[in-house]
């Protein structure tokens, strides 16, 4: 069975040492929440202040989910067709995605990492026992990759169609939710789209209804991609490298590493909410409070992007700030 390393704590001295010169001056206090990832990362990276990331990453995990493809009466569950899933990995590779293009701008290398797809677990388990330790351990080799080669800022991203679904079913079953509480509009999808959701749900909620262990409910319900995001964040965390993270079934994956290896979310801050009910568990599982608004429901990290740059910015303010307090305690 997986073995998930333990997770060091980040440097509270650090932190409160970048809270407390923020706090001695009316400038520092008058920038509000945009301290907060600041003071975060000082303690991530044991530094006061922090610096801005050296070599950021987006890693986005593409995978498709058997659930795509269910139907009720006729109709899906997604505003996309199943086969999205390619055309939109596609379009990410030759860097014409929403996700890819800012990436590009604001100088966050990319990579994909494709995942074995899932089977439809309201009708059979979404992998095999062997193939949830196949994923597991390529989510972990790629966060090792990418910090072996420098990496010091992980932004991981999902790519599948049906990924609300799959991250409102674990959700549900990880916290006893009920599914039409659960279940969310996804890609903007119609009431007769929700219905089949909600059918789907609950079918594959049933195949779980023994179900405890966080891994156990992984392969009967989760499946490749959500286990290789799940290695990855763990890993990330282990080797204490901070992620930032936007989406439903992103977040369901750290709550996945959480009770995996416990401490994992001090390496995590989330970047936005969605109109998915399983993200708003997942984040309060968690105790994280996201850095924006924006509902954003394109997936591939492109959350996370737009909350890497207000990151950007609350870093350069608060660098400047602290300096001139530490200046000013030692003028010599």
């Amino acid at each position: 069975m997986a073995q998930f390393e333990s997770v060091p704590v980040p440097d509270a001295q650090a932190a409160d040492a970048t809270a407390l010169a923020l706090g001695s001056t009316p400038l520092g206090v008058s920038l509000g929440t945009v301290n907060a990832p600041a003071v975060w990362l000082s303690a991530c990276q044991g530094e006061v202040p922090a610096h801005a990331p050296r070599r950021p990453r987006l890693v986005v995990f593409v995978g498709e989910n058997g659930i795509a493809t269910r139907q009720r009466d006729g109709v899906g569950l997604s505003a996309f067709a199943p086969e999205a899933t390619a055309q939109q990995a596609q379009q990410l590779a030759d860097g014409l995605s929403p996700a890819a293009v800012l990436a590009g701008r604001l100088g966050v290398g990319l990579r994909t990492v494709d995942c074995p797809p899932a089977a439809a677990i309201d009708v059979e388990n979404a992998c095999t026992p062997e193939g949830l330790e196949e994923a597991l351990a390529l989510g972990a080799r790629a966060a090792d990759e990418e910090i072996d080669a420098g990496t010091d800022f992980l932004i991981p991203g999902d790519l599948g169609v049906g990924s609300t679904t799959v991250a409102a079913v674990v959700m549900a079953r990880l916290t006893g939710t009920e599914p039409v509480v659960i279940v969310g509009p996804g890609s903007g999808i119609t009431d007769e789209a929700w219905k089949t959701k909600v059918a789907v749900l609950r079918d594959a909620l049933f195949r779980t209804r023994n179900l405890s262990d966080p891994l156990e409910i992984l392969q009967v319900s989760g499946g490749p991609t959500l286990a290789a995001l799940t290695g990855f964040i763990g890993r990330a965390a282990a080797r204490r490298t901070p992620l930032l993270i936007d989406s439903p079934l992103l977040t369901v994956a750290a709550v996945l590493a959480e009770r995996l290896a416990p401490g994992t979310r001090r390496w995590i801050y989330a970047a936005n909410t969605s109109r998915e009910p399983a993200h708003t568990l997942a984040l309060q599982d968690l105790g994280l409070t996201p850095l924006l608004n924006t509902l954003t429901t394109t997936g591939q990290g492109l959350g996370s992007l737009f909350a890497y740059q207000l990151l950007a910015a609350s870093l350069e303010l608060v660098a400047d700030e602290v300096a001139a307090v530490q200046a000013a305690a030692d003028p010599a």
